[in-house]
């Protein structure tokens, strides 16, 4: 399908032309990209200076955090849907201008509650944005250089994760925590100012469809994901029977959920699109690759801190390293996926994180700083070249009407992924370092615990290599039976 804004049956001269536009429209979709993981990483930390200026808990100030995250995971796949039937465009444009608003609310917020109830709108936003920019891929970009676009989305939003707690950090010191949430504003204001200009018209032949939006199914599975992403976040890594209880009504949630979709004359999500193996493992192996980069998130402060010894600005110089090595992995990444094939860069970068994931299981603390960062750099590059690869491989061939709903599956087995990570994996680690208070354990203990984790961790990015394995070999023989 040829993109949009050079128009259709025109010269080469005006697809030279055009390229300017194509290039700002993407800008555009990389601020979006970038100001959803902005608003993800740069929350965190200002919740000590959040409890002080409430007088609150951490648990409650934590819902600023959680209230984001929430909306992220319940609405995306809603939202990729919606921007199918309604149209990508008009939904996106939508989408930042609440992004925007709700950072201000956000900025101004006189109280706790209301500051909880702007982070879900702007989680919202960040939502519809998510979704879409990924979407849009297939309407501004050659199909040749998809790789290379998606390779470049990731590079903006491992920027985001980067830059916020160092971003957030400066804010604070040097004006209050309300800066975090206000230096987002202008930033949404550019990117609607890029979108509405460069970005394609809404195809008519979409809207034409007349396809019916499942608000039935779209709140059972918001329901349902509320339900699970609580189970896995409340209680701080304990789980009593609040959390088996919502383990519980998430599993009926499901059924529910399938047995809508079953029976719904324009469903939310196509049962039939699982059938197709290379949709089905990439997702699966999205979730667990998500869960295994939650680990670092996990563990890595503690052992850094408690073993090692470091400082909290050390650490947090340290905790930057990743996201930096991503950062400057995706665009190589993308490009290695266009001239060498998806399936490839993929597998590549599964054994990256394999390779980086067993060298932590093995690494002595006597190695120090070096001896962590080299595994990590290891770990973090191959996860942008997986990611890259992996969003690829599903986004390059899928039909335009179900853009936005693929790309809200995808965002949402990562988001599954990380808030599973956060659970499972901080267990683990709390069980391989067999205390009860992680804060307080002794170097030996978290180097142990360390360890176990990143054990459990190479075990499921093998996992991970033998779904892609098996989705090749279905896929071939799909091919071959057609």
């Amino acid at each position: 399908m040829k993109p949009t804004i050079a128009g259709r049956g025109e010269a080469a001269a005006a697809d030279t032309a055009s390229m300017p536009s194509i290039r700002w429209a993407f800008a555009g979709l990389s601020l979006s990209m970038l100001l959803s993981s902005l608003g993800t990483s740069i929350a965190n930390v200002a919740l000590p200076a959040l409890a002080q200026a409430f007088a609150a808990s951490f648990q409650d100030v934590q819902w600023v955090v959680l209230a984001y995250l929430l909306a992220i995971t319940t609405l995306i796949v809603g939202a990729g849907r919606l921007g199918d039937i309604a149209g990508r465009r008009r939904l996106l444009l939508a989408g930042i201008v609440l992004f925007t608003a709700a950072s201000v609310l956000c900025g101004i917020a006189p109280t706790l509650p209301l500051l909880i109830a702007a982070r879900a709108a702007q989680g919202l936003g960040a939502a519809i944005m998510m979704a879409l920019t990924l979407a849009f891929v297939g309407e501004t970009v050659p199909k040749e250089k998809t790789g290379s676009a998606m390779g470049l989305l990731g590079t903006m939003s491992a920027i985001g994760t980067a830059l916020g707690p160092s971003l957030g950090g400066v804010l604070i010191a040097g004006t209050s925590w309300r800066a975090i949430f206000l230096v987002l504003a202008p930033l949404g204001v550019l990117t609607l100012l890029l979108a509405h200009r460069y970005l394609p018209v809404d195809r008519s032949e979409l809207r034409t469809t007349r396809a019916r939006f499942d608000a039935i199914g779209t709140l059972l599975l918001a329901l349902t994901l509320a339900a699970y992403a609580l189970a896995m976040t409340i209680g701080r890594g304990s789980f009593g029977p609040l959390n088996v209880a919502l383990l519980l009504a998430a599993a009926f949630g499901v059924g529910l959920f399938l047995l809508a979709e079953t029976s719904a004359a324009s469903p939310l999500i196509r049962l039939a699109m699982f059938r197709d193996p290379v949709l089905s493992a990439s997702l699966a192996m999205s979730a667990l690759v998500s869960t295994v980069m939650m680990a670092t998130l996990v563990v890595g402060p503690f052992y850094l801190s408690r073993t090692l010894g470091l400082g909290a600005a050390e650490v947090g110089l340290v905790l930057s390293i990743g996201p930096i090595a991503a950062a400057l992995t995706g665009v190589p990444a993308g490009r290695a996926a266009d001239r060498f094939g998806q399936h490839r860069v993929t597998i590549v970068g599964l054994f990256g994180i394999a390779a980086g994931s067993l060298a932590l299981s093995l690494l002595p603390a006597t190695n120090g700083v070096p001896g962590y960062v080299g595994p990590i750099v290891i770990v973090t590059v191959g996860y942008a070249l997986f990611q890259t690869a992996n969003n690829t491989s599903v986004m390059r061939d899928v039909r335009p009407d179900q853009r936005g709903v693929t790309s809200g599956l995808l965002n949402l087995s990562r988001n599954l992924g990380l808030i599973t990570g956060a659970s499972v994996m901080g267990a683990v680690f709390a069980l391989g370092s067999a205390t009860t208070d992680i804060a307080t354990a002794r170097p030996e203990a978290v180097a142990a615990g360390m360890r176990i984790t990143f054990a459990v961790a190479a075990v499921l990015v093998f996992a991970a290599i033998a779904m892609a394995a098996a989705s090749r070999v279905l896929s071939r023989r799909v091919a071959y039976g057609a």
